[in-house]
């Protein structure tokens, strides 16, 4: 088995395909990168059990064959590379050698046949969506998903297809993203829940792309696949919280403000606030925002005033500031509005402009009890 191929393109491919593999893996085979060749094209995979992601790599060649190479050794060799031609020889005793202009270099592979096969999807449902869409779909809502394993169905993102548009939801109960795309449907209504990891790998690579992505989908799995690669992943098993109930559909008090300056303001006045609760406290009357902070134990508090467009009562109503801040750092309109019912209930934030046509942003924060 003989190959010879770019260095840089190689190592471009495999520094995508790293991301996948886990620092400490049950199965040393895992640890591994996937070589298969047949002849010209070669398919270089990367696996965790749960994701398995595979790249077709063009190559110079007239043979067959696969194994596995250790995929660290494989990766800080392939960096200190300038751009050149590298032949790969597999040779007699176990070993690969690999050529440059300058040296040899033998690493230890490992049979091919030993890793594990990317799962084939039985009967899938399928839907394709711009590469540059489902990366902003993931970027906006990744961020709300929770960290907790005992609820591990809010620890991923929830796709939510029907022949009107695709919704993306995120929450882990103190705040939750729903984001949605009307220009984009799908054939027929699915729902199902992607794990972070492999949707952090998506985003990555799909950021600014204008390429077409095709996702293929089941009850256990999904594929996503795109330009020369593909990506297997499974999902999360379990159902997702009716998260509509929990969004308040009555909200009388609204308030319009400058998004910038609302999140310096915030950012500021809750470096004063306490370190357990991160509290902040909105007091809004008239056309003003008065935004203040108290760290009663070390005796600090801020308080700041910024005007804005309020309709409604005069209210008082708490927030934890690394929840606010986070979304609001994550919308990339001039102004947010943020709708109100009672300082107990949770507030919505949303984006006045800045949005694509048929993109659709509601952002939920939940308000935590002030002690006056």
């Amino acid at each position: 088995m003989k190959f010879i191929v770019s260095s840089t393109y190689l190592l471009k491919q495999l520094q995508v395909l790293g991301g996948v593999i886990n620092s400490n893996n049950t199965l040393p085979i895992l640890d591994n990168f996937l070589f298969e060749l047949d002849h010209s094209n070669l398919t270089v995979s990367a696996s965790d059990l749960e994701t398995t992601m595979s790249s077709e790599i063009n190559v110079e060649s007239d043979s067959k064959g696969s194994i596995a190479l250790p995929a660290r050794l494989l990766l800080d060799t392939l960096k200190t590379f300038p751009e050149q031609p590298l032949t790969f020889v597999v040779e007699e005793n176990n070993t690969v050698e690999i050529s440059s202009n300058h040296g040899k270099y033998a690493l230890a592979y490992a049979d091919g046949a030993e890793f594990p096969k990317a799962v084939s999807l039985e009967d899938p449902s399928t839907t394709t969506i711009m590469g540059d869409i489902l990366a902003t779909a993931i970027s906006k809502t990744i961020f709300a998903a929770g960290n907790d394993d005992l609820r591990p169905v809010m620890s991923g993102v929830f796709f939510q297809f029907s022949q009107e548009n695709l919704t993306f939801v995120a929450t882990d109960a103190h705040k939750l993203v729903k984001y949605t795309r009307a220009d984009v449907s799908a054939s027929e209504v699915a729902e199902f829940i992607m794990p972070k990891k492999p949707l952090n790998l998506l985003k990555g690579i799909l950021t600014g792309s204008d390429d077409n992505v095709t996702i293929e989908y089941n009850d256990s799995n999904a594929k996503f696949t795109f330009e020369n690669s593909e990506l297997v992943c499974r999902l999360i098993d379990g159902k997702y919280p009716n998260y509509e109930a929990v969004i308040p559909k009555e909200n009388p008090n609204k308030l319009v403000i400058d998004r910038t300056q609302f999140l310096n303001s915030v950012r500021r006045v809750s470096i004063f606030s306490n370190k357990t609760t991160h509290q902040i406290r909105l007091k809004i009357a008239g056309a003003e925002l008065n935004i203040s902070a108290e760290d009663i134990d070390y005796s600090n508090k801020a308080e700041e005033r910024l005007s804005c467009d309020y309709q409604g009562d005069d209210m008082q109503i708490g927030f934890n500031s690394r929840f606010l801040t986070e979304m609001i750092n994550n919308l990339n309109s001039s102004d947010v509005q943020l709708e109100m019912s009672l300082p107990n209930r949770a507030g919505i934030l949303t984006p006045i402009d800045g949005l694509d046509e048929g993109e659709q942003v509601t952002m939920l924060v939940m308000p935590v009890m002030l002690n006056n």
